[in-house]
């Protein structure tokens, strides 16, 4: 997706790398948590983010090479799929976390975040 948006923009793709930096850090973080609760060392905590981060850099150069000059529903659609992934990442793994820990402000603090990325996606264009 970054790779993707990149081809647009520098606004659009501003907002994405945003958008999927902050998805991604807190979902990060409890996993990072996790992994040192179940005993695995920081050292190969590290490693392993720093794998994925490789990868994603990759991913991103990959998405921005072989996207460029394609069809626009094409990107469209892998916009939309990638959206998508997002959105299941975020209902399966951290609205029941938040739920669990702020049952009376998790409804609140989620549309927070869609009017935050409504705002800044408005900003970008």
């Amino acid at each position: 997706m970054i790779g993707v948006s990149l081809l647009q923009g520098r606004g659009v793709a501003l907002v994405a790398v945003v958008a999927i930096f902050l998805s991604n850090l807190p979902e990060g973080l409890s996993s990072a948590a996790g992994m040192r609760h179940e005993g695995k060392k920081a050292g190969f905590v590290f490693l392993l983010w720093g794998g994925i981060a490789l990868i994603a850099g990759l991913s991103a150069w990959l998405g921005y090479t072989l996207f460029a000059g394609a069809d626009p529903g094409l990107v469209a659609a892998v916009q939309a799929v990638a959206a998508g992934a997002i959105l299941a990442m975020v209902v399966d793994t951290m609205v029941p976390e938040a739920f669990e820990g702020t049952q009376d402000f998790a409804g609140l603090i989620a549309v927070s975040g869609f009017l935050v990325a409504f705002t800044l996606s408005k900003a970008g264009s």
